[in-house]
């Protein structure tokens, strides 16, 4: 295969056929891969031919049964991510040339977060930034991650630290965790509860891949508890992990922005805060690093501290 210049300057691929060709090197299924970029599938294999032309080179191998990358193709795809990732980046930045707080902001936020501070950051923009395009993602820190990394999102509202490279925090505020048992618990009611306390207790966590899990187990072992030593993993959300409390499974950790909303209408409940320093976390905004929109997001992060004021938390400096 050569690539059709007809003896003039070499063609050069377009953007739609590195997009289309990059749907499919991820996917391996150009049924998907159209479904993912807003393409008919006739067009994306034409897109994807036509980029195989002007390259002179065989990027896929085509079966009845599936798609393979050729040896070409897998070091093009490299590339062709690279190339589009940088016209992402110089779009955001005439973007945010143009005008800060206008246009898409793709925000993710983990599910121990969102149902406790969107309400907020909602009112927030819609009150001070109504040409705002605010786009909410809930997914876990691994996936919002991957989502920050290749452009799919702008901005994160999640627990630090992440220490990931390329990645910069900012922090908004620090929140304690509060022990919630059931009703009759002999630790329910107390303000003084010291950490060693969670040695011995039947604890209740959230589903692997969650980083309150993470966060709780941390708090365990600082606490003396044992690797070995029992903890039923049976939900994938708080409130589902509280209705396990409230049936006395055992006991949980919740951050204290979450347990208006998770304890309140529940008199099967009681709670427990620990002893100065209690375990706690902090809730941060997370950025790429260099980001064209900085300025905006510091400024973002300004407004939103000032907005949280109300909760029971320590606002971050």
């Amino acid at each position: 295969m050569t690539p059709a210049n007809g003896g003039g300057r070499p063609r050069q691929p377009s953007l739609a056929q590195l997009r289309a060709f990059a749907a499919v090197a991820e996917s391996l299924h150009f049924r998907e891969a159209a479904a993912e970029i807003g393409m008919s599938q006739p067009a994306l294999s034409g897109a994807v031919s036509a980029l195989e032309e002007t390259l002179g080179v065989q990027l896929l191998e085509r079966t009845t049964r599936k798609v393979l990358l050729s040896p070409a193709g897998e070091r093009v795809a490299a590339r062709a991510r690279v190339v589009l990732e940088a016209v992402g980046d110089l779009m955001e930045e005439a973007e945010a040339a143009r005008a800060p707080f206008t246009g898409a902001l793709r925000l993710g936020v983990i599910p121990t977060v969102a149902p406790y501070l969107l309400p907020t950051v909602l009112r927030l923009v819609h009150g001070s930034y109504p040409d705002l395009d605010l786009q909410v993602h809930e997914e876990q820190t691994a996936s919002l991650l991957d989502g920050l990394a290749h452009g799919r999102l702008d901005l994160l509202l999640l627990a630090v630290p992440l220490g990931v490279p390329q990645v910069t925090e900012i922090p908004l505020f620090d929140e304690d965790f509060v022990l919630v048992a059931p009703k009759d618990h002999w630790l329910g009611g107390r303000g003084d509860i010291p950490r060693q306390a969670l040695r011995e207790l039947d604890l209740l966590l959230l589903d692997e891949g969650h980083c309150l899990r993470d966060q709780a187990l941390d708090i365990c072992r600082e606490a003396g508890r044992e690797e070995g030593a029992p903890v039923t993993t049976s939900a994938a959300g708080l409130s589902t992990l509280v209705q396990l409390v409230a049936g006395g499974l055992g006991v949980t950790l919740l951050p204290r922005t979450a347990l208006r909303v998770e304890t309140g209408r529940n008199d099967e409940l009681t709670t427990g805060y620990f002893a100065d320093p209690a375990p706690s976390r902090r809730v941060a905004l997370a950025m790429r690093s260099g980001t064209a929109r900085q300025r905006e997001f510091e400024e973002f992060a300004d407004a939103l501290r000032v907005a949280l004021r109300g909760l029971p938390v320590r606002m971050a400096k």
